[in-house]
């Protein structure tokens, strides 16, 4: 488990800490074999922030994303740039997906 978060990370976890959303999220929790950047437990949603790194990693990223969907989880995937550059598209992302549920 990954003790520090990237800054993108902690930006947006700013903006879903305390349930500012109507639901409360948890940072770095293990879900199976993996630790999710951002999870909202009671409605399965999963946020993972993706820094440059991912843009090697698409295929190990969608084999994780079947895994968790196949536990029931949704995941949202956000560009680290968007969290910095826009802070408000990601937000926005984010509630979509709750309110999908």
């Amino acid at each position: 488990m990954r003790h520090n978060s990237t800054n993108a990370e902690a930006i947006l976890w700013r903006q879903l800490s305390g349930s500012a959303l109507g639901v409360a999220f948890r940072r770095q929790v293990p879900v199976d074999r993996y630790i999710v950047d951002l999870l909202a437990p009671v409605v399965k949603l999963v946020v993972e922030v993706d820094g440059c790194i991912h843009s090697v990693r698409r295929t190990r990223d969608a084999r994780r994303d079947r895994t968790l969907a196949r536990l029931g989880y949704r995941v949202v995937r956000i560009e680290a740039e968007l969290v910095r550059r826009n802070l408000r598209e990601p937000v926005a992302l984010v509630v979509a997906a709750l309110r999908e549920n």
